[in-house]
């Protein structure tokens, strides 16, 4: 049964989260969402939560690879609007854009389909994780090169010491939700 309460939804979710210290390396505290997604009751209500924070209209969703697809497609779904994947290089079989940007460990690359979203669609992105910000700030450079409008961020988590909102914020990507902080 999917708690209806918003809190009780929020704290149900949050039970799920496990910290992982040291993980991937020494020092850091990995937020493990696999318990949250092997819980049908709290896994459901991570999506209510996260489809209660998306604005009225929207007209696409896109989520990045991989776990943010976890959240992405059933949020489309339950809002009766397509899913739009964003993927690592080779991966998507067309013509695609692509956006490179850095990590705190390196550097990474996103893809999108050319002709995945129409020009003037109003797109809400949705992943599991905002820390720093460089993955939702290549997303939404893709949504620019389709000519696509960002209307809203909607993230499980955010990592607030990271400093994501604020990069995203530089970016002019002002209207985040974030379901849990941390």
């Amino acid at each position: 049964m999917v708690a209806a309460d918003p809190a009780r939804r929020v704290e149900l979710v949050a039970s799920y989260i496990r910290d992982v210290p040291d993980f991937p390396r020494p020092g850091v505290v990995f937020k493990d969402i696999t318990p949250l997604l092997a819980c049908p009751g709290a896994y459901h209500a991570a999506i209510d939560a996260l489809v209660d924070l998306a604005p009225e209209k929207v007209d696409v969703v896109v989520g990045m690879e991989a776990r943010g697809f976890m959240f992405a497609a059933p949020v489309a779904l339950s809002l009766g609007v397509g899913f739009v994947p964003v993927r690592k290089p080779g991966k998507l079989p067309r013509d695609v854009y692509s956006e490179t940007f850095n990590l705190e460990y390196g550097q990474d690359t996103l893809t999108v389909h050319q002709d995945a979203i129409a020009p003037g669609a109003r797109v809400l992105v949705v992943d599991d994780v905002l820390a720093t910000g460089g993955t939702v700030g290549a997303t939404s450079r893709l949504i620019q090169h389709l000519g696509a409008d960002l209307v809203h961020v909607v993230v499980l988590l955010e990592l607030g010491f990271l400093g994501g909102r604020a990069h995203l914020d530089a970016l002019g990507i002002h209207h985040v939700s974030a379901l849990l902080s941390a």
